[in-house]
């Protein structure tokens, strides 16, 4: 925002939602000052993880997007799931990978595609269902499903879980062998 005020005030020309037109030439720039190059061992790399901070959760405002096109990817952390409980707070529907299925295990990706689908319907009908008090049996299955899915994502703070784990976890999550659990028990599990 400082970035935007001090061009206007030099009466730079804005573009899109009065930035300058080098905003994106910074951007860049910032993000290659985190490559490590090294000839001898035929490139190097580039690791950056740039925060933004989003107003109101809008990913569509001009510096998110600017920042999402030219990362290969983007963790959306939510305040809304963090003050529920989930930690951490991701919002699945809205974080990206464009290396994605590419870097997990064959196992990993059986489980997780269908953990994902899962997850997205149950957010969908849960905010349906508060209106509505007559939901047929499907319906209130995706529902406990979703919630028990939701607590099996939670984790501690410094409580690693090996990849096995994981799948195992969430193998059960998905093909419902957790379905008669209560959701308080599930992250004992």
């Amino acid at each position: 925002v400082a970035y935007r005020q001090m061009s206007l005030l030099l009466r730079r020309p804005p573009g899109r939602e009065a930035y300058p037109g080098d905003v994106f030439y910074l951007h860049s720039r910032l993000l290659e000052r985190a490559a490590k190059m090294n000839d001898s061992f035929g490139g190097g790399s580039l690791t950056a993880l740039p925060v933004i901070e989003t107003q109101a959760g809008d990913v569509s405002a001009y510096i998110p997007t600017n920042v999402i096109s030219i990362t290969d990817g983007q963790i959306f952390l939510e305040t809304e799931l963090f003050y529920k409980g989930i930690r951490p707070a991701i919002n699945v529907g809205l974080s990206v990978s464009r290396v994605g299925s590419a870097a997990q295990t064959r196992a990993m990706k059986q489980v997780a595609g269908t953990m994902k689908l899962e997850l997205a319907q149950y957010r969908e009908v849960a905010a349906f269902a508060q209106f509505g008090s007559d939901l047929d049996a499907a319906t209130q299955q995706l529902l406990s499903r979703g919630v028990r899915l939701t607590e099996l994502l939670k984790q501690g703070q410094y409580s690693p879980m090996a990849i096995e784990e994981q799948v195992a976890v969430i193998y059960a999550g998905v093909r419902g062998y957790l379905d008669k659990l209560e959701p308080s028990k599930i992250t004992k599990f």
